[in-house]
């Protein structure tokens, strides 16, 4: 029973923060006035993850750039979905590569994945490509955006 309770707890954890987070781009697009920029967190365990959450993201950056055209908007991925974005995966998950390369230079979207955790897998800075920006360390590139006051919008 105690393994159904922590299931249990887990489960609505998730689901609670899912909503959440989808409703804070509603929150952004009702506010008066732009924010100072958007930060993304992405971080999960799932390795694949990039590949399906990317093309729903894009979309809600588009809805905040009609509503506020010069919203700066950053994305940092920190978790084992950054390793989709090696170089040597490329080829394997051109939809994945193509959408961010496509972020960073047609959309203005910086997009940043952790070289501590990288690094802990031996995966260097020189193992992605030049679109992806390899941070010495996600939370303390998103505490640097949130200094700057970005609205932080945590996904999954």
């Amino acid at each position: 029973m105690h393994f159904m309770n922590r299931l249990i707890l887990l489960l609505t954890l998730f689901l609670t923060g899912h909503l959440a987070s989808a409703s804070s781009f509603d929150k952004i697009l009702a506010m008066e006035t732009a924010p100072p920029g958007v930060v993304i967190e992405i971080v999960s365990g799932d390795s694949e993850l990039l590949r399906s959450l990317l093309p729903q993201v894009r979309v809600n950056i588009e809805e905040l750039r009609v509503r506020f055209p010069e919203l700066p908007v950053a994305i940092v991925s920190h978790g084992s979905e950054q390793f989709m974005m090696v170089s040597k995966k490329a080829e394997e998950e051109q939809g994945t590569h193509h959408l961010v390369e496509s972020l960073v230079k047609s959309d203005d979207v910086e997009f940043h994945v952790c070289g501590t955790h990288a690094s802990w897998f031996d995966v260097m800075p020189e193992d992605f490509p030049d679109y992806v920006n390899v941070t010495p360390a996600g939370p303390t590139q998103i505490a640097n955006y949130e200094a700057l006051d970005y609205v932080l919008i945590v996904l999954p």
